[in-house]
Parts: structure tokens; C-alpha cells; sequence
């Protein structure tokens, strides 16, 4: 079982967004759009117990995901973009390593504001 912290994001091009600029190591899960109760329990159930954190579009679709990630993971921390840039994956990299320290996330120097 991984412990740690995991993200959860929806789909690859966030993941490859986000991972060059952690600098510790995180489980990042992604949903591949909208799910159902199901899929989103077989795709965390092997990561139970880890910090869940979720970085989803400001999108209908990310709205959504949160309102499923709170019903049923309530313990869940959420992570937002801003709205000007909607989506994770256009976001900024610097800008994503902003919110990722806020939330405690260790990040490589490079992206520091």
C-alpha cells in the first residue's frame, strides 16, 4: 500500500503539468474525466490512507469531481486554478507551484516565484 500523498487529477496532460514540479514523491491518479462512485472507489482503494489531494479544472466536469470527491471522501483537500486559466494542464507552472506550496507540497526551487 503507497503511503504519502496522493493528487488526483483528470487527465494525463495535468499529470505532466504537475510532476516536474514536485520534488517529493506523490501518487498522481488520474480520473480521466467525469466517474461514477465505482470507478472513483477502485481507483483510490489501493491508496487508502494517504493524504488525498485533488487538482481539478474550473470546469463544469472539475466541479462535479469535487462534489463526488466530497460526498465521499470528505477528508479530501481540494486544489484550484485559477479561473482566468480554467484548465491545470494551461496553467502556468509557476503559477501551479504557488498553490502546490500552499497546500505543503515540496517543489523544485526552480518554480519559486
Amino acid at each position: 500500500m503507497f503511503e504519502g500523498k496522493c493528487l488526483i487529477v483528470e487527465g494525463r496532460s495535468d499529470k505532466l503539468q504537475i510532476e516536474p514540479i514536485l520534488n517529493e514523491d506523490v501518487k498522481i491518479l488520474c480520473t480521466n474525466g467525469t466517474i461514477g462512485v465505482h470507478q472513483l472507489e477502485e481507483l483510490l482503494d489501493p491508496y487508502e490512507g494517504c493524504e488525498l489531494y485533488t487538482f481539478f479544472d474550473a470546469d463544469t466536469s472539475g466541479n462535479k469531481l469535487r462534489a463526488l470527491m466530497d460526498r465521499h471522501y470528505p477528508e479530501a483537500e481540494h486544489l484550484r486554478t485559477m479561473p482566468t486559466y480554467k484548465e491545470v494542464e494551461t496553467t502556468p507552472r509557476k503559477v501551479l507551484a504557488a498553490i502546490l506550496i500552499r497546500a505543503h507540497f515540496s517543489i523544485h526551487n526552480e518554480y519559486i516565484l
